[in-house]
């Protein structure tokens, strides 16, 4: 997986990190999903971490 300052590139240059807490059978799974998404649709870490974001805060109507 890439670090951070790989993941923002000067397009993105405005994005924040969200620092989370969870259990170490989460964060594997959570990083195996990522993996996962990033092969099969081809888009980049950063993409899908902009998703998960916007789907939990449409989940709760945030």
């Amino acid at each position: 997986m890439k670090t951070v300052p790989e993941l923002v590139g000067d397009e993105d240059s405005e994005v924040q990190e969200i620092k989370l807490f969870v259990p170490p059978d989460r964060y594997r799974a959570f990083q195996r999903c990522l993996w996962i998404q990033v092969h099969e649709s081809g888009r980049t870490q950063l993409e899908v971490m902009k998703e998960v974001v916007d789907d939990f805060l449409i989940k709760h109507q945030c």
